[in-house]
C-alpha cells in the first residue's frame, strides 16, 4: 500500500546527502548564481513528482489539483499554485534523475530487459511539437508509429530496476544493450526482436559472466 510519509523520508534521506554536495558543485562551475527560496523543499517537491507515478492518474495536472492540492496540504503546508509548481519542475530534474541512480537495485544473476515507448505528441500533432523537437524522433513498436522516446529498462526476477536508459523513438532497441547490461551478470532475458548472434558475442566479449540471449532465449 502506498505511503507518503515512506516516500518522503526516503526521499529526504537521498536529499539530505545529494543536495549539499550538488550546490557546492553548481558554485564551484558557475552553474548557480543563488539560490531562490521555494515555499516547499527540495525532498517535498521531488515526494510530489514521485508519489503521481504511484497513484492512477493519468495526468498531472488532475493529480495535483484534485488530489495534492484537496488531500495532501497538511502534509505540504506550502503549497503552491499549479502553475508555479510546474514552474520548479525543471529544477528538480537532475535530483531525479540522480534518486532514480540511487533506488537501482543489486543483481541476482538473473534480469530481464526490454524497452516502451515515452509519446510526447499525438502523431497528427509531430509537426507541431516544440518542446523536444531536438530530442524526440519517430519510432516504430510492434503495434504502430509514435514519436517520442524509448525507455530501456532491465529488471532483476523480483521486479526491481537494475538500470534503465533513455533514447530517442528511432534507434534500435539492441544499440544501447551493452551500456544497458553494463557491470551486470549472470542470464539476461528478452523477446525475439533483441535476437541477434553479434550483439550476444560482442556482450560476451565485454563480460564472460553475462549471458545475453546467446542461446536465444525468448520470454
Amino acid at each position: 500500500m502506498f505511503s507518503l510519509e515512506a516516500l518522503f523520508c526516503h526521499v529526504d534521506d537521498f536529499c539530505q546527502r545529494f543536495e549539499g554536495q550538488w550546490h557546492r558543485t553548481l558554485l564551484k562551475h558557475g552553474g548557480i548564481k543563488r539560490v531562490r527560496a521555494k515555499s516547499l523543499c527540495l525532498s517535498e517537491i521531488m515526494t510530489i513528482a514521485n508519489a503521481f507515478h504511484q497513484n492512477h492518474y493519468r495526468s498531472f495536472k488532475h493529480f495535483y489539483l484534485e488530489h495534492v492540492q484537496k488531500q495532501w496540504r497538511c502534509a505540504f503546508p506550502g503549497l503552491p499554485s499549479y502553475q508555479r509548481f510546474v514552474e520548479w519542475m525543471p529544477s528538480v530534474l537532475i535530483p531525479l534523475c540522480a534518486y532514480l541512480k540511487h533506488c537501482f537495485d543489486k543483481c541476482t544473476g538473473i534480469g530481464f530487459a526490454d524497452s516502451t515507448s515515452l509519446k510526447v505528441c499525438h502523431n497528427r500533432r509531430i509537426s507541431r511539437n516544440k518542446v523536444f523537437k531536438d530530442f524526440a524522433a519517430r519510432g516504430k513498436t510492434s503495434v504502430d508509429w509514435f514519436f517520442g522516446f524509448k525507455l530501456h529498462i532491465v529488471v532483476n526476477e523480483l521486479g526491481e530496476i537494475l538500470n534503465v536508459i533513455l533514447t530517442p523513438g528511432n534507434i534500435d532497441d539492441r544499440k544501447p544493450i551493452p551500456d544497458l547490461l553494463k557491470d551486470l551478470f549472470g542470464k539476461i532475458f528478452a523477446d525475439r526482436g533483441y535476437v541477434s548472434k553479434q550483439l550476444a558475442d560482442k556482450l560476451y566479449s565485454l563480460n564472460s559472466e553475462l549471458n545475453f540471449l546467446r542461446n536465444h532465449v525468448a520470454i
